[in-house]
């Protein structure tokens, strides 16, 4: 689970699955009846509803009849039994409080003109719609979308416009993506195919996955005759060289035609490739598998030639072999590639990867290494931080012992006024640039009984419809007064912030009470290293920072286990002063890393950035050369304990900003080894500033003079270093 217990078991016991996968009608029904809309209707009431998932091919079960134009009057009654039938599951959907609609490769929605758009659409004109979340591993258009901008200039956009996060496909190699092999030549089909087999038997003939699958080749043929008169030879003569059946190993899948019928249990096989009990190892295609094909245990692609899958798709196609069999498993796959195939990949990895074929060939080499991890606890005998933190909780007093609701639905404050709406611009840096008046105005259209309906939704059914019907008169008069005639129905008026129109509606039901905040001050005791959170051994990629490097980690735990060089005297400091100035250094007597005795609580740091890399290593190690203090990294959330629970005070109120983790800590002792004092050290880019000032503000002016306070004595500073 994504979200951490208790709150994911929760979750997980109200969850139920609905796969809406029944045929048009059951058996022996009169059609009147969709069997899947049935499955959603045992879920009712829908007023109480949470937790369903169901699960559906949107194009065949929900869309499978849109409404007709046609003169319902020139329509037979199976013609209207069928429409109705078609469009039941739709409807029943649609009436799902706080409907949330999850589309996968959303890229075939992006026009208005199909079905699955126009039915999403509708639902979302309704007020019991929450979202819609889209996904697609190719957000782009088929064709170019023409975006005008001003002075009659426009642009020409590929892309889908409404993308609000992107994964870059060069971040799934070796994460959860097997690494590809990429090589392409420009030969003949059948070369290309012969070494590309003979390459994918060298490397995979002995591969078997965890699940008991063993690894697989796709090789595209673009036309039957070419699949069952050229590939399909030749690959039997290739495998039967490697000991393997062709009839076992070889499966020809495509839809047949005249000459050459479907094979005889290829789609069986199809289906079960990724099972142990298949020993399939090269799958032929025609016009199937370029897209939404999950078979993990395939491991090889083969494009022998221009047209064996659409020119559009190539990145898609050749990308069918990368899907992971065993999370965080070391897996490769191997892609071959004529040189048609093998620049159009390349040209649609610069234009929606923006990377190059090299890049993406480079990505799945094998990077990174082993980083052994330490902790020198015991060494330093770091004591745990003593602090204190805020806590602010909040209650409620009971105001008035009834609920009054007749009189405080006809009170005039309960018609309040909207605020004037701001837009605000800001640059990259979160800096605002300037602030004006939005003078444009939606107008969302509602009857009496949608309102009505809204106020109850939203009420998570504390309030039931019959109560508040109760008191129609005066919510009717509400209702005229905040509305304004739009067409044949009302339309509410922006002069009103309906939002707090209806919270006040919703609290007039209860007895009055107040909201009261409670600050507290408590005292914490921190580690700054949890041991059972540190791995000895971490698989760390290139690009990650730790300090120090593995050879002076080894220096440092070497220098640990020897015993504590005696006491200089001043003369004898001044003489080795001396020797040093002329190039004579007492090896026997000096240290490589005296700085270890002041810092390192575990061994090496992530730094999250070069700069806090470069403040620890340029600005820190210099500063607490040769004096009684200590540094050390806290930027690891998930190794130390030390958090600060910060909170944006408005008015009389505090709002939880979330959990502070500083970089560094500066620490001096006391003679007994306590820590007496700490210096609270903080790094920002400067294009990160801006979001840490809330934080900021509630460190300097409240965390740091309260524990000053609290402990009697200045013990807390904080520092903020600001790259610019």
């Amino acid at each position: 689970w994504v979200i951490p217990d208790p709150a994911a078991s929760q979750i997980k016991r109200i969850i139920s699955f609905e796969v809406l996968d029944e045929s048009k009608s059951a058996r022996k029904s009169n059609i009147t009846r969709n069997p899947n809309a049935r499955k959603i209707s045992t879920h009712q009431p829908f007023d109480t509803l949470m937790g369903l998932v169901a699960v559906t091919n949107a194009e065949k079960v929900i869309l499978n009849k849109m409404d007709k134009a046609e003169d319902s009057g020139v329509l037979d009654t199976m013609d209207l039994q069928e429409i109705k039938q078609a469009n039941e599951l739709r409807e029943i959907i649609g009436r799902i409080p706080n409907l949330a609609v999850i589309i996968d490769e959303v890229h075939h929605a992006t026009d208005g003109e199909i079905k699955l758009r126009k039915v999403v659409t509708e639902w979302g004109k309704l007020n019991s719609f929450n979202s819609i979340l889209g996904f697609s591993g190719t957000p782009y258009l088929e064709k170019a979308e023409n975006v005008p901008l001003a002075n009659g200039l426009s642009i020409k956009n590929t892309d889908i416009t409404n993308v609000v996060y992107h994964y870059p496909l060069i971040e799934g190699v070796g994460n959860f993506l097997k690494r590809p092999v990429i090589r392409f030549a420009d030969n003949e089909q059948t070369e290309i195919i012969r070494n590309g087999v003979t390459d994918f038997m060298n490397s995979y003939k002995d591969t078997e996955y965890p699940n008991g699958a063993c690894a697989k080749l796709a090789i595209y043929c673009g036309k039957i005759e070419n699949l069952e008169e050229v590939v399909y030879p030749l690959v039997a003569q290739i495998v039967s060289s490697f000991g393997l059946n062709p009839t076992e190993a070889l499966l020809k899948y495509h839809g047949g035609n005249k000459s050459y019928p479907v094979p005889e249990g290829s789609e069986v096989s199809f289906s079960t490739l990724d099972k142990p009990f298949s020993k399939v190892r090269v799958v032929l295609l025609v016009q199937i598998g370029k897209e939404g094909w999950d078979c993990r245990s395939l491991t090889g692609v083969i494009l022998p030639q221009k047209g064996v899958c659409p020119t559009n798709m190539v990145l898609q196609t050749s990308c069918r072999c990368l899907r992971e069999v065993q999370h965080n498993a070391d897996e490769t796959a191997i892609i071959w590639l004529n040189k048609f195939n093998a620049d159009t990949l390349n040209k649609q990895l610069r234009q929606l990867q923006n990377i190059t074929l090299e890049e993406f060939r480079k990505a799945g080499e094998k990077s990174g290494h082993i980083i052994r991890r330490v902790s020198r606890m015991d060494v330093l005998k770091l004591p745990e931080i003593s602090y204190h933190q805020l806590r602010i909780s909040y209650g409620n007093e009971v105001v008035q012992n009834q609920a009054n609701t007749q009189e405080r639905l006809e009170s005039p404050n309960i018609l309040v006024s909207a605020d004037a709406s701001l837009i605000q611009e800001q640059d990259l840096t979160g800096k605002i640039l300037d602030v004006y008046k939005d003078n444009e105005t939606s107008v969302e259209q509602t009857t009496f009984n949608d309102w009505i309906y809204r106020i109850h939704k939203e009420s998570f059914g504390a309030l039931t419809i019959n109560e508040l019907y109760r008191y129609h008169g005066s919510l009717e008069k509400i209702f005229k007064r905040i509305t304004i005639p739009y067409g044949e129905y009302s339309a509410l008026s922006p002069e009103y912030d309906h939002d707090a129109i209806r919270s006040l509606i919703r609290q007039a039901f209860v007895p009055s009470r107040t909201l009261t905040v409670h600050e507290e001050i408590v005292p914490e005791d921190a580690k700054l290293l949890r041991i059972d959170n540190l791995s000895d051994i971490v698989n760390a990629s290139d690009s990650d920072i730790y300090y120090p490097d593995a050879e002076a980690v080894e220096e440092i735990l070497a220098e640990d286990k020897k015993p504590a060089p005696p006491e200089l005297s001043p003369q004898e400091k001044a003489a080795m002063e001396l020797l040093a100035k002329r190039g004579i250094v007492m090896s026997d007597l000096s240290e490589k890393h005296p700085e270890r005795n002041q810092t390192y609580h575990y061994l090496p740091y992530h730094f999250d950035s070069g700069l806090e890399k470069s403040v620890f290593t340029k600005e820190l190690l210099p500063l607490i050369k040769e004096k009684k203090i200590e540094v050390y990294f806290n930027g690891d959330d998930t190794l130390t304990e030390f958090k600060i629970n910060c909170y944006r005070k408005s008015g009389e109120k505090w709002e939880y900003l979330g959990k502070y983790i500083p970089d560094f800590l500066m620490i001096s002792r006391t003679t007994e080894g306590n820590i007496h004092k700490v210096a609270i050290i903080e790094t920002k880019g400067e294009g990160f500033a801006s979001k840490f000032n809330d934080r900021k503000h509630f460190m300097e002016k409240y965390f740091i003079p309260m524990n000053n306070s609290e402990f009697g004595y200045d013990k807390f500073r904080f520092v903020y270093l600001e790259d610019t």
